[in-house]
């Protein structure tokens, strides 16, 4: 996947690149794409 920023851990890699590009800290990015993307996946159950 060329042009990937981020590692394994992270769930929802639009949005954590969203918040990098904006100037956010990885860990801060991270943390809060996992949380929408964990908010999205309980949605769906």
């Amino acid at each position: 996947m060329p042009g990937k920023k981020h590692g394994p851990g992270v769930k929802n890699p639009d949005t954590y690149e969203a918040l990098r590009d904006k100037g956010m800290p990885k860990s801060r990015a991270a943390r809060i794409s996992n949380a929408q993307a964990k908010k999205q996946k309980s949605k769906k159950s």
